[in-house]
């Protein structure tokens, strides 16, 4: 079927938006019309090459829809469904049986391969050209999407799906990762390195299940404020104050969120750790090499990375559309709505602060 979508074709290049073909859904596949989708940095990662896929490449992994049609072997799903879409999953591997999808051992053919696990392309542009496809089982900066039940969560009708399909991981990864990892009570110091979406999101969740004290850390301003709003006990602007001295100042901290990926600020993240405190990295850069003193982490100091919060996202992503229905996860706060031919001006928007989490939306949900 004809259908439009933005294609990553040069590193570092721009997105250029197109007519192609998307192939007919298989019997465990299901059709999604997509009513908006957002921009994660994981999309932006392949296009400047910091994770080197191949390109051209249809990205997008935060898609949210309707169900147009699913194949004959599928089940739990029906024409008309509200869905989000999330990372992909096997279901039968070690970590997916003990409820860790987000570790599945099968997790890079399933979302990175750029076609369907046993090789077959999804999607060809107009000349009849293969492009990369079923990015995170989905490649949804696009009209129209490819699922499978183990990728397509359905959420309740009364929520706005024009706003949920970043749950379907940055806004995951964040909450999940305070939720599933972390789980800070009312004598927990939790700092958030960097509040774009992901820490927003942790910030967010860090309120919501009851932390005692939450520093928010960045050197945009306007996020700073909007983080107090949101539920921030302490922000700290690192453009105007000594990051590691305000951070020794508050007493250092039981927990801490890098999102950035910036060496410096992993290594200020680690050494504000309390004796037994827990540093979880979610970021990634460009430049991946850290260097931390080995002494202080000898006291109990744990650095760990985390995949997508952790998630089982059947679980996590209806309690965070509930959360947003009571009030406790304003996600439209982050929210900014683009058109498909505008996907451009949303990354610049999002590569310049003004933005904290961009949305393509294809139609009114």
């Amino acid at each position: 079927m004809k259908i439009r979508a933005a294609v990553a074709r040069e590193a570092h290049g721009e997105f250029t938006v197109e007519d192609i073909e998307l192939v007919e859904p298989r019997p465990d596949e299901i059709l999604v019309r997509l009513v908006a989708t957002g921009i994660c940095h994981t999309d932006l990662a392949i296009v400047e090459q910091i994770m080197p896929l191949p390109l051209p490449y249809v990205l997008g992994h935060e898609g949210a829809g309707i169900v147009e049609r699913v194949g004959d072997s599928v089940s739990g799903f029906a024409p008309g469904d509200p869905v989000v879409l999330t990372f992909n999953t096997c279901g039968t591997c070690a970590p997916c049986i003990d409820a860790h999808p987000a570790y599945c051992q099968n997790y890079p053919l399933l979302n990175f391969y750029t076609r369907r696990p046993d090789g077959s392309a999804t999607l060809q542009d107009a000349a009849g050209a293969p492009l990369g496809g079923a990015f995170f089982g989905q490649s949804s900066f696009a009209t129209y999407a490819l699922s499978s039940t183990r990728n397509t969560i359905k959420v309740r009708k009364d929520a706005p799906l024009a706003l949920l399909g970043p749950l379907g991981c940055g806004l995951s990864t964040g909450a999940g990762t305070v939720i599933n990892v972390l789980k800070p009570d009312a004598s927990t110091t939790i700092a958030v390195f960097g509040t774009g979406a992901v820490g927003m999101s942790a910030l967010m969740a860090a309120k919501a299940i009851g932390a005692g004290r939450i520093v928010a850390i960045d050197r945009v301003e306007s996020r700073l404020a909007l983080a107090r709003e949101l539920g921030a006990t302490d922000t700290i602007d690192t453009s105007k104050q000594d990051l590691g001295e305000t951070l020794q100042a508050i007493g250092g901290v039981e927990q801490a969120i890098d999102t950035s990926g910036v060496p410096a600020l992993i290594a200020a993240a680690v050494a504000a750790l309390k004796e037994r405190g827990t540093c979880v990295l979610l970021g990634a850069s460009k430049d991946p090499m850290v260097t931390l003193n080995i002494l202080p982490l000898i006291s109990g100091r744990v650095i760990r990375g985390v995949v997508n919060g952790d998630c089982d996202p059947a679980v996590l992503i209806p309690q965070l559309v509930d959360w947003y229905l009571e009030g406790k996860f304003p996600v439209d706060r982050l929210s900014a709505f683009y058109a498909l031919d505008e996907i451009n001006k949303a990354v610049a928007d999002s590569n310049s602060g003004k933005t904290i989490k961009p949305i393509i939306l294809f139609e009114a949900a």
